[in-house]
């Protein structure tokens, strides 16, 4: 006959520490499964069991959050971080053939090279040059890596907002965010994982930027607003208590759970029964992430939250650190959001009143991750869905550049100080390090320690993936 396991404890301070010992092991087996440690399943099982379950990496990656600075309408790199002289030498002719026509969005292909009328000077030890429209960031250049080689396929603002987000210039494929979070679920359990600050008008072609395609539903993004509710319909009515509505949720709960039992491997249907669960954690969480009354007035200075003309994106920079601290994974924030930055004439004034809008609150936003000790772990990144041409339209504005243009980032394991890949000698194609809109998916997808040829989602009997059907990462972005 077996005889239970006994220990025999010899005195108080035995049984003392045998007890803390158990209770130690108890809350690190919480907090590794919480990282995915113990997911040992299928796939299809994972994600009907829990879609949002933090899983593991495919490799170690240094980003944990990334911060999209989009700044959409399309910035001018010729005026901001591409200096090219041969436009002053250029100035009023017509453009050299040898650089060829493009079909340009306009028709503005036969049009007179434009110089810049800004001062550019080189910053910080790595000597990266950036003009007189963005001195604070100039000031964090040496944490940054500026990619000059920028391209993608898209002529409008629609379809190239789309095709930055989700890789392809027509509707319906997840956003990057979605990726993010099919691959690596969520490391919060009261917010969702994938977040998008606006701050003006909506964004060009809505919702569909941060969709979760043909991705489970609950992998979309969510738009939150920094007025009033931070979420439209989140707040139940105020005939309901906190009671009564945890006990609806419990019946609906037992309802659905009942109704799924034989349904295990409907991911969908499994997405539908979380989503409920975390509505109502947000209920509590959301407002409390945008309650900016604890923020020192130091902080808030830093962001330029208290003056006119930085106080809406330098508060959307300052909730996308609070969106960090509190373990959300992909946030956008749209500076110019509705083509604000889409300079066909008069790209002075344009330029002049965005680039004001948003140089200290992305400057302040660089400054506090890194006070935070954040900035390691967190991947920043700047840019639009196209640059701007050499030549110009209406006399005094350029027209779209899909052709080459900037971006740049910081933090996540970014080799800052850096510039990658080049233009050509009047900045109208990229020729060096030439980097597509799908290598730059792929690249920031590295960043948060996925491969972007092995995450993959069976669709329509295909592997889906975000780079589609390309894609390569710039390494030299990196430490």
């Amino acid at each position: 006959m077996n005889q239970p396991h006994r220990t025999v404890v010899g005195s108080r301070r035995e049984f003392l520490f045998r007890s803390g010992g158990g209770f130690g092991a108890l809350a690190l087996s919480s907090l590794l499964g919480e990282d995915g440690f113990f997911r040992k399943t299928s796939a299809a099982s994972q994600e009907s069991l829990d879609p949002l379950g933090a899983k593991l990496p495919h490799y170690p990656g240094k980003a944990k959050s990334v911060i999209w600075v989009f700044l959409e309408g399309g910035p001018s790199h010729l005026d901001l971080f591409d200096p090219k002289p041969a436009l002053a030498k250029l100035a009023g002719q017509p453009m050299p053939e040898s650089f060829g026509r493009p079909i340009t969005a306009m028709g503005t292909a036969n049009n007179t090279i434009m110089p810049t009328q800004r001062v550019f000077q080189p910053h910080g030890q790595s000597g990266i040059w950036v003009s007189d429209w963005y001195p604070h960031i100039a000031r964090h250049v040496d944490k940054i890596a500026v990619l000059r080689s920028c391209w993608a396929d898209g002529l409008n603002h629609v379809g190239s907002v789309c095709q930055m987000n989700t890789g392809d210039i027509l509707a319906g494929r997840p956003g990057l965010g979605a990726w993010a979070i099919y691959g690596l679920g969520s490391s919060n359990q009261n917010l969702p994982s994938y977040v998008v600050l606006t701050d003006a008008n909506e964004v060009v072609g809505g919702p569909k930027n941060w969709s979760s395609g043909f991705l489970p539903a609950i992998y979309q993004g969510t738009q939150f607003r920094n007025e009033g509710e931070p979420i439209f319909h989140l707040a139940p009515p105020g005939t309901i208590g906190g009671r009564q509505q945890r006990s609806k949720l419990d019946l609906l709960s037992r309802l659905n759970r009942s109704f799924s039992a034989d349904k295990l491997e409907d991911s969908n249907l499994a997405a539908r029964l979380n989503s409920y669960e975390l509505a109502y954690r947000m209920q509590a969480a959301a407002p409390e992430a945008v309650d900016l009354t604890g923020e020192s007035r130091a902080t808030r200075e830093l962001y330029g939250c208290d003056d006119p003309a930085t106080e809406k994106f330098g508060t959307n920079c300052l909730l996308a650190r609070r969106m960090v601290e509190r373990g959300v994974r992909f946030i956008q924030c749209y500076s110019g959001s509705g083509s604000g930055w889409d300079a066909h004439s008069n790209i002075e004034a344009n330029h002049s009143k965005n680039c004001k809008a948003s140089d200290k609150p992305i400057a302040g936003l660089l400054a506090d991750l890194e006070a935070r000790g954040l900035l390691d772990s967190t991947l920043v990144v700047w840019g639009g869905e196209f640059g701007r041409t050499p030549f110009n339209e209406k006399s005094d504005g350029r027209d779209h550049n899909p052709w080459g243009f900037t971006m740049w980032f910081a933090g996540g394991g970014i080799r800052g100080g850096s510039v990658v890949g080049s233009t050509d000698e009047i900045g109208l194609r990229a020729v060096d390090e030439r980097a597509h809109v799908h290598d730059i998916h792929a690249t920031i997808l590295h960043a948060m320690g996925l491969d972007h040829e092995r995450l993959t989602y069976l669709h329509n009997g295909r592997d889906e993936r975000a780079s589609v059907v390309g894609g390569r990462v710039v390494e030299k972005l990196f430490s």
